[in-house]
């Protein structure tokens, strides 16, 4: 790894990062400086050092459009390897199996500074790989019922659904303002109908927490539910 970060020093970092993440979730509080002290009083870096790589840390969670550790902006000068290191020791802290993107997302960020001057190549026999990843088992009824609350309308941003698929019913797609992978209930006071747009906007918009709580804010079933851990 880059300046000579062990793989102990990693996994550590990462551990912390995911028990923050994890306590912010679940609306418990906690002090993350505490977290950097700690790691440089048992691996000799500065606070500052831990504190800029729990960034990196949320820049692999912003490529997978998750919400990352409030005050933790996420920091995109990290390598191409240290983001697949960074994801594996993620998904081994969270007990979770690899099955995201993230490497490809970075490497269309870089390339999309400083485009191809030329239309590229590309390939003409992509090759395939197989991939193991883990799913949460949703309720249909909830989906069921977000969809029929919503009327054909998104619930973020109010306009009809995009289009009708074949058997006439409006396309909307049902978003969980928490995500389960972050510890988000599979319940209707979770869940709500979006248009693509603003589907996409809540996973990977720049404001998406300030766009979740307004969401929250506007449905009435969300109303007296916590919004601590948006």
């Amino acid at each position: 790894m880059s300046d000579n970060w062990t793989e102990e020093e990693l996994r550590a970092s990462v551990d912390a990062y995911v028990e923050m993440h994890r306590l912010e979730a679940a609306g418990q509080p906690f002090t993350k400086k505490s977290y950097y002290e700690d790691l440089a009083n048992r691996f000799g870096r500065t606070v500052k050092s831990y504190e800029y790589r729990m960034q990196n840390i949320s820049y692999v969670y912003s490529l997978q459009g998750r919400q990352w550790v409030y005050g933790l902006k996420p920091a995109r000068n990290v390598g191409s390897n240290v983001i697949q290191h960074l994801e594996r020791l993620i998904a081994a802290s969270e007990g979770q199996q690899l099955g995201s993107n993230t490497d490809f997302d970075a490497k269309v960020e870089k390339l999309r500074k400083k485009p191809p001057a030329s239309p590229p190549k590309g390939k003409k026999k992509p090759e395939s790989v197989q991939a193991s990843v883990t799913q949460y088992v949703r309720d249909p009824a909830v989906v069921a019922w977000v969809l029929d609350q919503a009327s054909g309308h998104c619930e973020c941003c109010e306009a009809p659904a995009p289009f009708y698929r074949e058997d006439g019913s409006p396309f909307l797609e049902v978003h969980h303002v928490q995500r389960l992978a972050d510890g988000g209930e599979d319940t209707v006071n979770n869940a709500v109908a979006l248009c693509p747009n603003c589907h996409r906007e809540l996973h990977y918009g720049a404001e998406k927490r300030e766009l979740a709580n307004k969401v929250r804010a506007k449905i009435a079933r969300f109303r007296g539910t916590s919004a601590a851990n948006v």
